[in-house]
């Protein structure tokens, strides 16, 4: 079932590059900048979380956490959030469940690989409530970082 603007975002457990696990729960009271990415390493998957790294003052300023999954394994994210000095939470769903739980896979990506998260961008408000949501078709697209910053300033 599809996420979508309104509903309650699901809970999950995933573990970080600090091999902890983390609960969406933890982040309860806290405004949070969900972003599904397929894969670590790659130009504009390095983009885009680079960019969020850039921004993070404001991010913290309107009081918002950032959360990066993808299925990568807890160790490449590690090796990921190091060499590109990213400062916020990266979770691996290497066995696909958030990423289905939220509706982000694609059934076919490139090389034969099955299973990659698409890019996706969620804010979920302090009460746990999806405000904003944003599902790309095309890995090379880049989410609408004004968009998410709206929403975040004003949810």
């Amino acid at each position: 079932m599809a996420i979508e603007v309104g509903n309650l975002a699901p809970e999950f457990s995933l573990y970080n590059t600090e091999k902890t696990k983390v609960s969406l729960a933890d982040y309860k009271g806290k405004k949070i900048v969900l972003l599904f990415f397929p894969l670590a390493f790659t130009g504009v998957c390095t983009s885009e979380m680079c960019t969020m790294r850039d921004n993070m003052s404001m991010y913290e300023q309107l009081d918002a956490e950032i959360i990066g999954i993808s299925v990568d394994s807890l160790f490449v994210l590690g090796e990921f959030k190091k060499t590109h000095q990213l400062n916020f939470t990266l979770l691996s769903d290497f066995n696909k469940e958030v990423c289905a739980q939220y509706d982000t896979l694609f059934e076919a990506f490139a090389f034969d690989m099955q299973g990659v998260s698409k890019r996706a961008s969620f804010v979920i408000d302090k009460e746990g409530i999806v405000r904003y949501k944003e599902v790309l078709e095309s890995a090379g697209d880049l989410p609408n970082f004004q968009a998410i910053q709206d929403c975040v300033a004003t949810c």
